[in-house]
């Protein structure tokens, strides 16, 4: 599910049977069913409470809240954790009216108190509030509709549609979501009635009441998460890559605390390249690139020196090795480990002479190698084929030379028995 529709659906939990938030508890009970009080649409910076555990499951490690400034998991923002009366919460679960906790272990009592992670919930604040200044600067200014969000453990992602992204727009887009940031803009959540509703970023189609999550003078959009007071407490907020995902294009952010680690973390790999390269880190980039240009005419040069050797040693082992009665040059090379691709070009210029055949085995990975002269009257591709058919394995080629494999060593022999 997007960010922008996430809190939408948890308000069921404060909403009576005509779709108003009850504002004074924030609870109201169907039948034997506790709604959970959802402290955090009204104050995300809460961060220890009272509350009363009005339900547990059988093993005591999951328990229900009369109210909770925990946030569930939801539209792409992770849930909360901490500490309900001193046991570690491990996850914290949307369950329509209510909240499930899940703890380490049980524990007893009705009244406790609650913690939640500080650290972990101001970067969800900071991840999620930037998501929607970016939300809104590519909306605004690039016809681009956010889609989807995820807040990952290291770095947070949108799904944007509607078109292309240049680079050019990606680095525009975050100067001028960083511009707002420095402007320093108030963040404000409101409710309102769904029928009242006007101007919101993505418009909904759901009934009732409507948690608003506002940017003084940008965006205006339907939202259950939690964000920060002002839109500097966002931080810094660094694009990094874009990446194309069927009819979207996604982009990777990082906001606040984040993007201050990342970019040292850049820095700092940046500083040791260049140290590699004695070299300023302007010049690093050039360097590289020189570097491998260098680099990929040497592994061309290496290669050719490769296949010339191999075309003497072909040559020369050709010469060396006396024909059997029918005239046939026979050569068997067997390796322990390595590549068969090493001594395919011997082999080649091995037959390339008149009346040769080579065959070379390979015992890690079990594989085969059979190659013949034109003359030497075999099809190497049919009669390689059918010996490793025989011995449950599989390959083939061409009448001049053909490779395969065999699933244990053990059928190798079987296979140069059928050769």
């Amino acid at each position: 599910m997007g960010a922008d529709s996430a809190g939408i659906a948890p308000l069921r939990s404060r909403l009576g049977k005509t779709g108003v938030v009850q504002p004074h508890t924030g609870i109201c009970h169907n039948n034997s069913v506790s709604m959970t009080e959802r402290l955090y649409y009204t104050d995300s910076y809460l961060r220890e409470f009272t509350a009363r555990i009005v339900e547990r499951s059988e093993d005591g490690r999951t328990v229900y809240l009369d109210r909770t400034a925990f946030y569930p998991a939801s539209g792409g923002q992770p849930c909360d954790t901490g500490a309900i009366a001193g046991v570690p919460v491990l996850d914290v679960a949307d369950e329509g009216e209510r909240i499930a906790h899940h703890l380490a272990r049980p524990v007893d009592g009705g009244a406790v108190e609650c913690a939640i992670d500080w650290s972990r919930r101001f970067d969800h604040m900071q991840q999620h509030t930037g998501q929607h200044v970016l939300s809104a600067v590519f909306a605004e200014w690039f016809g681009l509709r956010t889609v989807s969000f995820h807040l990952g453990a290291e770095s947070s992602t949108i799904d944007l549609e509607g078109g292309a992204v240049e680079p050019g727009a990606v680095l525009e887009a975050e100067r001028r979501a960083n511009d707002i940031v420095f402007e320093n803009r108030p963040v404000a959540v409101r409710f309102q009635d769904a029928a009242e509703v006007q101007g919101l970023r993505k418009p909904t189609e759901r009934e009732g009441t409507l948690r608003i999550v506002s940017i003084e003078g940008l965006d205006r959009n339907a939202c259950g998460g939690t964000h920060v007071r002002a839109t500097g407490e966002v931080g810094p907020i660094l694009l990094r890559k874009l990446e194309k995902v069927r009819q979207t294009v996604r982009v990777e952010f990082l906001c606040g605390g984040r993007a201050v680690r990342r970019a040292r973390a850049d820095y700092e790999a940046l500083s040791k390249t260049a140290q590699l390269f004695s070299a300023p880190f302007e010049e690093v980039p050039a360097m590289a690139a020189a570097q491998l240009e260098a680099a990929h005419a040497n592994d061309k040069a290496r290669r050719k020196l490769e296949l010339d050797l191999a075309a003497c040693q072909g040559r020369e082992l050709y010469l060396a090795t006396e024909p059997g009665a029918d005239g046939v040059r026979r050569v068997t090379r067997r390796a322990v480990k390595g590549s068969l691709e090493e001594l395919r070009a011997i082999a080649q210029n091995f037959t390339a002479q008149p009346k040769a055949v080579f065959i070379a085995t390979l015992a890690d990975p079990p594989s085969v190698l059979l190659a013949a002269s034109a003359d030497a009257g075999i099809d190497a591709g049919k009669v390689l084929k059918a010996a490793l058919t025989e011995a449950g394995g599989r390959g083939g080629g061409n009448a001049r030379i053909a490779q395969g494999s065999v699933a244990e060593a053990g059928a190798l022999e079987r296979v140069l028995e059928k050769l």
